[in-house]
């Protein structure tokens, strides 16, 4: 196992089973094409999870130990983890690598084991809505996502993503986008709500993210047909993206308030931070109302004050 002898990573498992290993962090890396920090990540759980098994077994793991693995086993593994102080993102990260890594072994007619995808996952704490910081806005858009079908489904999901958060989009509108819209220019054309129109600057990373989808995409779709697709050719569901989002922000250890609009949210919120017009951000965000900005933005008191004394002519004097 080179792999794991780079990652400085050691396997209880039998000889039947390092193949098995090697070819799903092959398929990890070639074929979903995930960075190298998910698959760290990835081979450190089946790591964590197969060095559990040979204790709670009292074997070394072999592929039929895999698969008469019941319920109860897994869910052993994921309370040792609680008990050791993990994190639930934690251990809902090292359930999705289980499942994954067993879908692996299925497919290949390896093992077969139906119970790790009936686990419910631990239950992650519930926090108020809150906007991104810059780092994680940008870990959620570049990062791969080991779930994609396809490599032009997931450039097509960090399109989507890098919309959202570049240009202040809801979803709706950038799912809404015609075909002929790209290739993007510096300024986009927006309808949204109360098919209200509104012209919205485009970052230049943005539009090459969406030229990269284009160009991968298999449907070239017609002028009036939508940017956006789904792997049939058909407008893609916002419900694909919002499932794109947990999985990622189980992967990144991000709370589950991150979701498509957070990174609205956080586009509207960083903005205001680097010392835009309030007025100018709700231009860009659609809303009829500044007091609904205020709000959007999360203005507090201290940076009121801030703009106040930067403004008022007495209190600059």
């Amino acid at each position: 196992m080179a792999g794991a002898r780079e990652l400085n990573v050691g396997f209880a498992a039998a000889a039947d089973l390092l193949p098995a290993i090697a070819g799903w962090r092959a398929q990890l890396e070639n074929e979903k094409r995930v960075s190298p920090h998910t698959l760290t990540n990835y081979t450190r759980d089946l790591a964590a999870f197969l060095s559990f098994l040979q204790d709670h077994l009292g074997e070394t793991p072999t592929l039929a130990a895999l698969a008469g693995l019941k319920p109860a086993d897994f869910r052993g593994f994921l309370a040792r983890r609680a008990r050791d102080g993990l994190a639930a993102a934690s251990n809902a990260r090292a359930l999705s690598t289980l499942r994954g890594f067993f879908r692996h072994l299925d497919r290949a007619g390896l093992a077969k084991n139906a119970h790790v995808a009936s686990l419910r996952g631990p239950k992650l704490p519930k926090t108020l809505p809150k906007a991104l910081d810059v780092a994680s806005a940008a870990d959620l858009i570049e990062a791969d996502d080991a779930e994609a079908s396809a490599p032009w489904v997931a450039a097509r999901d960090r399109a989507v993503l890098a919309l959202l958060y570049g240009a202040g989009l809801r979803i709706d509108e950038a799912l809404s986008l015609p075909r002929d819209a790209a290739p993007l220019g510096e300024m986009l054309r927006v309808v949204g709500k109360g098919r209200k129109a509104r012209d919205v600057p485009v970052l230049a990373q943005v539009r090459d993210l969406i030229d990269d989808y284009v160009r991968q995409c298999p449907f070239r779709g017609k002028p009036g047909g939508p940017l956006f697709v789904g792997v049939r050719g058909k407008r893609l569901n916002a419900g694909i993206v919002q499932a794109r989002v947990r999985r990622l922000r189980v992967e990144l250890g991000l709370p589950d308030s991150v979701t498509p609009h957070a990174l609205r949210h956080s586009f509207a919120t960083h903005l205001l931070g680097a010392g835009a017009d309030l007025r100018a951000i709700q231009e860009l965000l659609g809303h009829a109302s500044l007091s609904t900005t205020q709000r959007y933005t999360a203005v507090d008191a201290e940076r009121l004050i801030d703009v106040y004394a930067a403004a008022h002519p007495r209190a600059r004097g």
